[in-house]
């Protein structure tokens, strides 16, 4: 039987950056356009967070039962390790996609808006098959793409349309930036494991491009969020706020480029989050300020 502890552990906490900033930011866009619903905000916070914490206990289980984390470098993984059975995670990933299904249904019902449903159901499918099913798209170099969608765009244009009731270009705007961080993650997460997925079968990304390519990639991923808050300053100047995360940038990309691996990018990926979560503050700030 798994400890809390370890629960806690195989939610793999930080990447839960990747559930709060696209609300946050979200949020920011609706302040700004003066339709701000705080109560839609905290929904639609516990959707992206169920979500997120039910794809890492998802992908626990899948890729735990098909071996992939026999051989692991990364934090602790519950059926990998054995502290949990497959069934166990695979009853608690499912549980947080139901209790995900429910919180955004309320939205749905809030906004009358019956086309959000379709959206849902294809997040919750793409967390599912991220590492599941017979043929997870996860391990067709397809990851980092739905995360730029799952977790830039749709929560970023969602959690503002159910605030504003209306889609808004500025939300999309916002989502590229929010989208290259999330993607961040996954990028240094799968060069850290580029040694072991390729073997076990688990063609990544970065197992396709090669870790030195995977290296540009990240740094890139990091980079062009500040490149496109400056071409945004058009719209306002308070979005020019997020340029002040840039410093935190430095220390991650210095040391991916520097051929950083296994337990080095450990760090790396906790440095990212920080970066993620200053970046999404200061650029909600800016764009709530428009």
């Amino acid at each position: 039987m798994a400890t809390p502890g370890q629960w806690i552990a195989g939610a793999r906490p930080r990447t839960l950056p990747n559930a709060v900033v696209p609300v946050m930011v979200g949020t920011g866009v609706a302040f700004g356009l003066g339709a701000v619903g705080w109560w839609q905000a905290l929904v639609a916070l516990a959707v992206a967070l169920l979500l997120q914490i039910g794809v890492n206990y998802a992908n626990d289980y899948s890729d735990g039962v098909r071996g992939t984390d026999d051989q692991r470098v990364g934090p602790m993984r519950l059926v990998g390790s054995r502290a949990a059975t497959p069934r166990q995670v695979l009853t608690a990933a499912l549980g947080c996609f139901a209790a995900a299904a429910v919180a955004g249904l309320t939205l749905v019902i809030a906004t009358r808006a019956w086309w959000i449903l379709p959206v849902g159901a294809a997040a919750i499918a793409a967390a599912w098959f991220y590492t599941g099913g017979k043929r997870p798209y996860g391990y067709r170099a397809l990851g980092e793409l739905s995360v730029f969608v799952f977790f830039g765009v749709v929560p970023v244009v969602g959690t503002t349309f159910v605030q504003v009731e209306y889609l808004s270009g500025l939300a999309l705007a916002a989502s590229v930036p929010v989208g290259l961080l999330s993607c961040s993650m996954l990028v240094v997460n799968n060069l850290r494991d580029v040694v072991t997925d390729g073997p076990a079968g688990k063609k990544t990304l970065a197992v396709v491009l090669g870790a030195e390519r995977t290296r540009v990639l990240y740094a890139a991923c990091l980079v062009l969020p500040f490149v496109i808050v400056l071409a945004l300053v058009t719209v306002s100047p308070w979005v020019a706020l997020a340029l002040l995360a840039a410093p935190l940038a430095i220390a991650p990309i210095r040391t991916v480029l520097g051929g950083a691996v296994g337990p080095d990018l450990i760090a790396v990926l906790q440095a990212t989050g920080k970066l993620q979560m200053a970046f999404g503050l200061l650029f909600s700030i800016g764009l709530a300020l428009i």
